[in-house]
């Protein structure tokens, strides 16, 4: 087996599998450590900005991820969307929703870099998880030149070369070689990608999974006031 079919037919079954028993492991565990270490206590400055961006714009790529790579090609056409179309919405949402969370997440980075404060509290892997995911931006939004010039050439190709082999793992039938002549800076970001689910449950991301969703359709709470009756 080559590195290529390591990268793409192997190791999103090892990153998921680390993903799913490591978060299980690490809440059955480890219940004191499931926290996000908020800082925001020890320095407001600029937090509120770059979290909502860094927030917002992660969970609209991940959901633009999501979506847009396993909606099942006929699906895409049926609903009036041609391939070109569907690769240039992917880029123009990738572009505003990669920017957003971009500035955010370098805000943050820095933030836990530079403040004395913050820096004194934060773990390495805070660090270093927030600087992967950067990281893996960047390379996303590198990519966006190669799409536009394809974009520009009516050729789709790629994309259909990337939504043909995720689409591959999801059904457990992996096919390694649909995206071997995908541009290179498409793979590493996949494998980074991919190597953020691995690193997940190792770092202060399974706060995620605490999210107070039950607010949302929670009863009314009922306060009734202590009238003190003259006498």
């Amino acid at each position: 087996m080559n590195l290529h079919d390591f990268f793409f037919g192997v190791y999103p079954y090892l990153a998921g599998t680390v993903f799913i028993l490591g978060n299980w492991l690490r809440f059955d565990r480890e219940q004191y450590t499931w926290k996000s270490d908020s800082s925001q206590l020890l320095s407001k400055k600029y937090m509120r900005v770059a979290s909502n961006m860094f927030h917002i714009g992660i969970i609209c790529i991940f959901f633009g991820h999501l979506g847009g790579l396993l909606t099942p090609h006929s699906w895409v056409l049926a609903a009036g969307i041609t391939d070109l179309a569907h690769q240039y919405m992917a880029m123009i949402l990738g572009i505003i929703f990669g920017l957003t969370c971009l500035t955010g997440g370098i805000m943050l980075w820095l933030r836990r870099l530079y403040n004395r404060r913050i820096r004194a509290t934060s773990r390495l892997r805070d660090i270093f998880i927030l600087g992967w995911i950067m990281a893996t931006l960047l390379l996303g939004l590198s990519t966006i030149p190669v799409s536009w010039g394809h974009a520009g050439h009516n050729d789709p190709a790629t994309m259909i070369a990337l939504t043909t082999w995720a689409q591959s793992i999801v059904t457990f039938s992996p096919v390694p070689a649909a995206i071997a002549g995908v541009h290179l800076a498409f793979k590493v970001h996949v494998v980074m990608g991919m190597t953020i689910f691995l690193l997940f449950p190792f770092t202060r991301l399974v706060h995620v999974w605490s999210v107070p969703v039950q607010y949302l359709g929670r009863a009314y709470q009922i306060v009734r006031l202590k009238r003190v009756l003259a006498r």
